[in-house]
């Protein structure tokens, strides 16, 4: 047995894993979403993944460092977001998803990110987005809370021992798309320019059930699903997408 597979695995990682496993419909539209980010990061560099805890992005994002807070034998290191083991302009492209609804300090993680991104170097996160549809279902079906009345620019008052899993499902709508946010968080951090905000997901995601152990999605239907969600997300983003995709882009000095 090798080390890695002696590490320790956090109950709620080692279920997330199980879940992945079993769920080929789950695993159909997160592909999608890897795709995208790979898409809108740098073609060449190092990038580096935040978050991959159970190791979902394996041959699916290249990234040639993966990163979480909590040990598993699927990621090359251990390190908290908000204080990144990296030197300053060291890295072309950072990939996140379903993170930065659970960071304690959002302002304090995108200093980091302009502090050790080149420039022109890119992060690409995709979260939970909040619109009416996917309000009633993430505040009545899913376990995190959404907390629309917070302020996503302070610090969680319990910052230093949060526990990794601990989140408000609304920050990043909270954060790029209301503009009073969008305009504090770029005084905050004006090393960062935001250079696509997309509404993403209508069916397929919630019929695949998540990480729960159910699924209305029959792995056959999420391709044809996902193209027809591409087609029609103009029309019903705004309304009923249960995703946020951000990408911000490091200005050059």
């Amino acid at each position: 047995m090798t080390a890695a597979e002696r590490t320790p695995i956090d109950p709620r990682l080692a279920e997330h894993r199980r879940l992945w496993d079993k769920k080929a419909s789950l695993r159909a539209v997160y592909a999608d979403y890897y795709r995208r980010m790979a898409d809108a990061l740098p073609d060449d560099g190092v990038w580096l993944e935040i978050g991959a805890g159970a190791g979902h992005s394996a041959g699916l994002l290249d990234a040639r460092l993966r990163m979480d807070i909590l040990a598993s034998p699927w990621i090359d290191l251990v390190g908290d977001a908000h204080h990144l083991p990296f030197a300053d302009a060291s890295l072309d492209g950072i990939a996140m998803l379903d993170v930065l609804h659970h960071l304690a300090d959002p302002v304090g993680f995108f200093e980091e990110v302009a502090r050790v991104l080149k420039p022109g170097g890119r992060v690409a996160m995709l979260d939970p987005g909040i619109t009416p549809v996917s309000w009633l279902f993430y505040n009545f079906l899913h376990d995190e809370p959404v907390e629309m009345g917070a302020d996503p620019l302070a610090p969680a008052s319990d910052a230093t021992t949060k526990d990794p899993f601990d989140s408000n499902q609304a920050i990043p709508t909270l954060l790029f798309k209301r503009e009073e946010h969008r305009i504090a968080l770029s005084d905050a951090v004006p090393a960062l320019r935001t250079v696509k905000r997309d509404w993403l997901s209508l069916f397929a995601y919630p019929l695949s059930g998540g990480f729960k152990g159910w699924s209305l999605l029959p792995e056959r239907f999420a391709a044809p699903l996902l193209r027809l969600e591409d087609r029609l997300m103009p029309y019903l983003g705004l309304w009923m997408a249960f995703r946020i995709f951000v990408v911000m882009e490091k200005r050059a000095p």
